[in-house]
């Protein structure tokens, strides 16, 4: 497969500050290198740069950097739709709020290819806030709410023409939820798999289910993974730590099976902030974990010494 590097230094979604060297640690640890040994054609696009910003303000005085991210998100959507027509673009990140623009120029691809878009998103959030539901103001909580097409965004947000059917959106790992995103999401059609629902089930069984369902459809599947989804026992440089998160051999385990589907398209991995990482233990998992993704097996992962 041709594997197309795409650095986003994006941390204006975020409060804490760091996210935009997560693309040169995850470079650092050896991405390009664990791909190619796989025997993958990899292409390193290099990092996007912030386009010109516009004056824009919004009546929530909580959102912050609001004129930032909607540059951002324009810039995304059109890199990740060209990006897309052929190979499978990695976004390397950066923090969540670049999803928005990510996932809305995948939709406009599958669009064109006549196939339905599927999300996976792995994260301890749902990331289903909007403008006006927003406390924090920090804009990587609303992603998902934009790409499908919850109301509050015209006006502000770039015009989606693609929206994802939220049917068609599965969230695992889930932990950490405000009540404004509990009461959205429980109106919705998104599936959300807490980590109850792992504990319980197990995530083999329930990332299973989720695997037919795209394969039936016929769909093409994008993966966003946020590092918040593992526990910061074994992944501490994320801004937005949350206890009880999946283990290492857990999260080795969903993208085992997603290589095995043969469905994945696109990835992007997200909310690494190396300032907060231990000698680039985080960085170096992400590696890892891709690398599963894209066909490392157990019997050839390489012993790690921290």
């Amino acid at each position: 497969m041709h594997c197309k590097l795409i650095g986003v230094p994006l941390q204006d979604g975020a409060s804490q500050l760091g996210c935009e060297m997560g693309p040169s640690a995850l470079r650092t640890a050896g991405l390009a290198g664990a791909l190619a040994d796989l025997g993958h054609q990899v292409s390193d696009l290099g990092n996007l740069a912030l386009p010109p910003v516009s004056d824009i303000t919004h009546p929530n005085t909580a959102v912050r950097r609001l004129p930032q991210i909607v540059a951002w998100v324009e810039l995304l959507t059109k890199i990740a739709h060209r990006e897309s027509a052929e190979g499978m673009p990695i976004f390397l990140g950066g923090d969540h709020a670049m999803s928005a623009g990510i996932v809305a120029g995948l939709a406009r691809t599958a669009s064109e290819k006549q196939r339905p878009l599927f999300v996976l998103w792995v994260d301890a959030h749902t990331d289903f806030h909007t403008l006006e539901t927003t406390g924090s103001g920090n804009l990587h909580g609303v992603p998902v709410a934009y790409f499908t097409g919850q109301p509050g965004f015209d006006g502000y947000f770039p015009p989606l023409t693609h929206p994802v059917d939220p049917a068609n959106v599965c969230m695992i790992g889930i932990r950490s939820v405000d009540p404004q995103e509990r009461s959205a999401i429980n109106k919705s059609d998104i599936t959300v798999h807490d980590m109850r629902a792992i504990d319980e089930h197990g995530v083999g069984a329930v990332l299973r289910s989720f695997i037919e369902k795209v394969e039936a459809a016929g769909g093409l599947l994008h993966v966003s993974l946020d590092v918040d989804f593992l526990d910061p026992s074994v992944a501490p440089a994320v801004g937005t730590t949350v206890p009880g998160g999946a283990t290492f051999r857990e999260a080795h385990l969903v993208m085992e099976m997603l290589h095995d589907s043969g469905l994945v398209t696109s990835l992007d991995l997200v909310e690494l902030n190396p300032f907060l990482d231990e000698r680039g233990r985080t960085a170096t998992l992400l590696v890892d974990l891709t690398a599963s993704l894209m066909g490392r097996t157990v019997l050839d992962r390489p012993t790690r010494r921290f």
